[in-house]
């Protein structure tokens, strides 16, 4: 009776690429139906007709194939990435950390529900006008606000990150100058720190009518209301990083004979910068706030203008196109701060996510 001898391979032996599977990763899969998704919304767009003429709807068709496309290369590029990241051996090789298009794979879940929001969004608008008009707008509408409305939008744009930048760079200062004062006299701590605990919490709106009573001007008055709602949570924060500095950095400098001054700019503010930039995070949020309703009050321009201005002419797509705006301007603000935070505190990295 003949036996017939099996090959079993070492750990170290090397396995046929072609007989092991590959196995397609779930992005590159994701992208795909991204694409699917992105092409059949575009294929509606033209076969459904309107139930009214909305324009740029030939530009929307083209914008839906631009994205298919997009998700398409994205997810071939991954799939190479992965085929060529697999050696003779079928093993992934060691270079598994991210990159680029790994980053990019990474938002096609969110480009594939995008695709299936905008395609719901407009069956219920433009297809079927299922929800009443004028409150609700097709997609079509907002790339016609951000066309032809687009000098108006973009002059709200450029001043309110004028008026943004004045007031919460002024109030990023004042009350960075507080807070250290606070930590590190408590001379000052004992009159400014009542003040504080009294004054800051109340809303900065709460103070409109005194701000526009005595500011010589819309703007003035709008600076005003955005550093004060800067300053409050700097303050508390930079007054709570001085305050928790440990001692022994104090005495360490003091024995090497550093001055007052050495021990606040070089030992005290670094120490407490972590905090810093935590009250920086809340202060922006907070100002944006307030700068949206101090341009509804009295300024003649910027987004909060656009925004009443929408509201009153009942121009609801220009509406939901400035919020849109806003939303990102905002969250580009937070990341660019983000940005400097990380490269100033490069040893923290990582511990403050956004």
């Amino acid at each position: 009776m003949s036996t017939q001898s099996e090959t079993i391979p070492s750990s170290g032996a090397r396995v046929n690429r072609s007989a092991t599977p590959r196995h397609v990763s779930p992005r590159v899969v994701i992208a795909g139906l991204a694409a699917l998704a992105w092409l059949g919304g575009a294929v509606l767009t033209q076969w459904w007709p309107n139930l009214d003429d909305w324009p740029y709807t030939n530009e929307f068709i083209v914008l839906k194939l631009a994205l298919a496309v997009v998700a398409a290369l994205l997810g071939i590029a991954g799939w190479r990435k992965r085929a060529s990241d697999t050696g003779d051996t079928g093993d992934v090789s060691d270079s598994d950390r991210p990159s680029r298009i790994d980053t990019w794979l990474g938002a096609m879940p969110w480009l594939l529900a995008l695709a299936l929001v905008v395609t719901a969004w407009e069956v219920l608008t433009a297809k079927l006008e299922w929800l009443p008009r004028p409150f609700f707008a097709p997609p079509q509408a907002l790339i016609a606000v951000y066309v032809e409305d687009f000098p108006r939008l973009g002059s709200s744009v450029v001043h309110s990150l004028g008026l943004l930048a004045y007031g919460y760079v002024l109030g990023a200062v004042t009350g960075f100058a507080i807070g250290v004062s606070i930590g590190w006299s408590r001379a000052v701590s004992y009159w400014l720190h009542p003040m504080l605990r009294l004054i800051g919490p109340l809303p900065p709106t709460a103070w409109l009518p005194l701000a526009f009573f005595f500011s010589p001007s819309s703007f003035s008055a709008s600076v005003f209301l955005i550093a004060l709602a800067t300053a409050f949570p700097v303050a508390v924060l930079t007054w709570s990083g001085v305050a928790g500095v440990n001692a022994a950095y104090y005495d360490i400098a003091r024995t090497l004979g550093a001055r007052p001054s050495f021990l606040i700019l070089r030992v005290a503010i670094p120490a407490a910068l972590p905090s810093v930039f935590v009250g920086l995070f809340m202060g922006l949020g907070v100002s944006f706030s307030v700068l949206i309703v101090a341009e509804m009050m009295g300024v003649k321009a910027g987004l909060g203008w656009y925004l009443q201005w929408a509201q009153g002419w009942a121009a609801y797509s220009n509406m939901y196109a400035a919020l849109l705006v806003m939303a990102l301007m905002c969250s580009g603000l937070i990341t660019l701060l983000f940005r400097f935070r990380d490269r100033l505190l490069a040893w923290q990295k990582g511990l403050l996510k956004w």
